[in-house]
């Protein structure tokens, strides 16, 4: 059968349920996951989110991998940070959770690993399964055999992160679930460990009526405003399959995650030389903390496959994304909201300051995100003419992902969006006045290399939108 090329995308398989992807779809794509780790006696984990049509995807892809011999354990209903704990706990060979992660309630698609839940990313597998089930030719001998590991991973997953977590007190938490792959779960874990939890939106949903999957500034408004005077420590927000946590201060301001990694890394780093893994377009902040903590930086191209390879080849003690993925050692290099919300209420428990006491000991920086729409053919055009342009310039560049130039009066990066098509912008200094003069450079020189790539006016301006977090 085809399937079609735009639901492969750079960390996993994703389109609009019955338009782009459906059963038939998952069932090739199981085949080809069993045939890509190996075949008949490999084990996999396979869990789901909330989505309507999460379950009959699930038994479509499950149907696919035990008919190549896979053994598959189905871990049920669960947040993606479960299934990856169940591949690396119990050493398999790889796993599959389907999701769309924060995408419309009418998207889902599925996220493939490999051993100790390597995603299968563009470049990194993704591209050898979309080969082998392109092909369509399967061995199909002996079926695999299925067992129910639900209750098994609930109960192994909670005692294992409970026991990571030492509190000195008995923070108060206002976390909102979303509907997500959270609900009637987080809370459990949450308050199993010792934390005063008030959770909203705890209902598994696959519709999302409370509020957008995906936790932004707008859709975490209601938090926002009820920590404010409310008593709680700190307020926290999940997406809809529970491998983001964004964190709001007891004065209602989100945390972005690069900030909370920062304040995580002073808190918790406690001998020289630990490495840290965090993403290129990150705050000069957590350079800034890195280094006051004698740790080891290791810069990281965005995204969850990137990042936890490092984690896992650097022995890294934690890593993380200004979206909000946080990632530990502790629980074998994965990015886990849930666990990243015990370390937050751990570093409070143990600490006399407030969080928003902690976010105002960090070093101090004006930054300036836009987001930039540019048509998928030319976006990475573009960005490599930029590349060309700054080096011609003798401006001093890091290209891991996208282009980052550090100026003496702050800094900046273009990346196009591996996901959108979008090219992404950063901007960053000390004073307005240095802000301004590197945004408008910035606009300017992309403005003019997305002209040069399609064509048009050298002035033809280019459409985006202003990201904001407050």
């Amino acid at each position: 059968m085809h399937i079609k090329d735009q639901i492969f995308r750079a960390y996993d398989i994703r389109g609009v349920y019955g338009v782009d992807l459906d059963e038939q779809v998952l069932e090739v794509v199981g085949k080809a996951l069993g045939a890509y780790l190996g075949g008949c006696g490999k084990d996999v984990a396979v869990g789901y989110d909330v989505r309507v049509h999460s379950v009959p995807l699930k038994d479509a892809l499950i149907k696919g991998l035990l008919s190549v011999g896979v053994n598959v354990r189905d871990v049920g209903l669960v947040p993606t940070p479960t299934v990856y704990f169940a591949i690396s706990h119990y050493a398999l060979d790889g796993g599959a959770i389907i999701s769309a992660s924060h995408n419309p309630p009418e998207w889902n698609g599925v996220k493939l690993c490999r051993e100790r839940a390597m995603l299968c990313g563009w470049g990194m597998g993704l591209e050898k399964i979309k080969a082998i089930a392109a092909q369509g030719r399967f061995e199909e001998g002996e079926v695999g055999r299925l067992e129910d590991w639900r209750e098994k991973v609930l109960e192994d997953y909670q005692r294992f992160i409970v026991g990571k977590v030492k509190l000195a007190s008995h923070p108060r938490v206002l976390a909102d679930m979303g509907n997500g792959s959270c609900s009637k779960f987080a809370d459990k874990i949450l308050t199993a460990a010792g934390l005063d939890v008030e959770a909203v939106n705890n209902l598994p949903d696959g519709t999302f009526p409370s509020r957008s999957p995906e936790p932004t500034d707008e859709s975490l408004k209601y938090i926002k405003a009820k920590i404010v005077g409310g008593g709680y420590d700190f307020a926290v927000g999940y997406d809809g399959d529970g491998d983001r946590a964004v964190f709001v201060d007891d004065k209602g301001r989100i945390v972005e995650g690069d900030k909370m990694l920062a304040i995580l890394i002073r808190h918790f780093i406690k001998a020289p030389g630990e490495k840290v893994v965090y993403e290129v377009s990150c705050s000069k902040l957590l350079d800034e903390v890195v280094r006051e903590k004698r740790a080891t930086p290791i810069i990281s191209r965005v995204g969850h496959s990137f990042i936890l390879e490092k984690m896992i080849q650097e022995d890294a003690i934690m890593g993380g994304e200004i979206a909000s993925h946080l990632y530990f050692r502790e629980v074998y290099g994965a990015d886990d909201a849930i666990f990243a919300t015990l370390k937050v209420a751990q570093l409070l428990s143990e600490s006399n300051a407030k969080l928003s006491e902690l976010v105002g000991l960090l070093p101090k920086y004006l930054t300036r995100r836009k987001v930039f729409d540019v048509p998928e053919e030319i976006k990475f055009l573009a960005v490599e003419e930029l590349k060309a342009e700054y080096a011609k310039k003798g401006l001093r560049a890091t290209t891991v992902d996208g282009v980052r130039v550090d100026l003496d009066d702050g800094w900046f990066i273009v990346r196009a969006s591996n996901t959108l098509p979008q090219i992404k912008t950063t901007f960053e200094a000390k004073d307005q006045r240095s802000l301004d003069k590197i945004e408008n450079y910035v606009v300017n020189t992309l403005t003019e290399a997305v002209n040069r790539v399609r064509g048009g006016s050298r002035n033809e301006p280019l459409s985006y939108k202003d990201v904001t977090i407050s």
